[in-house]
């Protein structure tokens, strides 16, 4: 189905969308579930993401840690509760979380990050939610950076363990290649630490990301960005097509977050339900992808 033929069929839902969610979901593969950035709702590290996200007819949300500003309020049980009763109230999950502000405070470096990192997984926990997103762009960078390599690598084998004995995922979300990932999880050699795959990042770097996909696998990825910069998902360079028969071809099974998928000019909930009904169309059960 083309984006055209797509928006054809789904105006009206997305037009009637306090009863379009229920149909639509009806329509997604099972194996997937639809949440998106708690940033992409306009609201970071604010519970109230939650009700943006219900009226958007998602699943859950992806869940910010929080920010240097108020230190990283979600490890504070009382916060906790807040995204517990948001659940509860809105009927949505806390999907996954994300450290977004290792960007300007580098977990490569800064000694605080290790200590943000190791009560991720305590957060997880609480919340009952398998993968925290570690960032690596802007201060994080790790290209062209083998000492910051080699130091993510001494941090991350020394936090492991300890994912490993909560059952937590730590995701590495960076602008490095398939195989460049691969090698730091490798000498890590843990399988709690896996990629976070951004489709429009990897895209935008240049990389085969149908065949990133692939080679990294199920047993790699640990969640999925779906992702454009400045168009709806569908119109922009991403062949999100392609990203399901790849994800088929892994047997992926888990949560995508919506990320990004924001026009110009257009409204948050607006192009977040269009993205999201987007989604279920392209995982519908019947899609006929193997």
């Amino acid at each position: 189905m083309t984006r055209r033929e797509f928006l054809v069929r789904a105006g009206a839902a997305t037009a009637g969308l306090a009863s379009a969610p229920p149909l639509l979901a009806a329509l997604t593969h099972p194996r997937v579930k639809i949440g998106a950035c708690d940033w992409s709702l306009g609201k970071m590290g604010d519970p109230a993401a939650f009700e943006v996200a219900r009226h958007c007819g998602l699943d859950g949300v992806q869940v910010s840690l929080g920010s240097v500003a108020d230190n990283l309020h979600l490890r504070q049980p009382e916060v906790q509760q807040l995204y517990k009763d948001a659940e509860k109230k809105t009927g949505l999950k806390v999907s996954s979380l994300a450290i977004g502000e290792l960007n300007s405070i580098p977990y490569k470096s800064d000694p605080r990050t290790v200590e943000w990192v190791r009560d991720s997984i305590d957060v997880c926990h609480a919340l009952g939610v398998r993968v925290v997103l570690l960032a690596f762009f802007a201060n994080d960078d790790l290209r062209g950076d083998p000492a910051g390599i080699n130091e993510v690598v001494r941090r991350l084998k020394a936090v492991a363990p300890k994912a490993e004995k909560a059952g937590v995922n730590l995701g590495l979300e960076s602008w490095l290649s398939a195989e460049q990932h691969l090698e730091i999880l490798e000498r890590v050699g843990s399988p709690a630490v896996k990629v976070y795959y951004d489709v429009c990042n990897s895209n935008d770097m240049g990389y085969d990301i149908y065949r990133e996909i692939r080679t990294l696998g199920k047993e790699r990825i640990c969640e999925f960005h779906l992702k454009e910069n400045g168009a709806l998902l569908g119109r922009g360079k991403v062949d999100f097509k392609r990203v399901r028969e790849a994800m088929d071809d892994i047997d992926y099974e888990g949560w995508v977050q919506i990320e990004g998928g924001l026009p110009p000019g257009a409204g948050i909930v607006e192009s977040c339900a269009s993205n999201c009904n987007y989604l279920r169309y392209l995982f519908r059960t019947n899609s006929g992808v193997h």
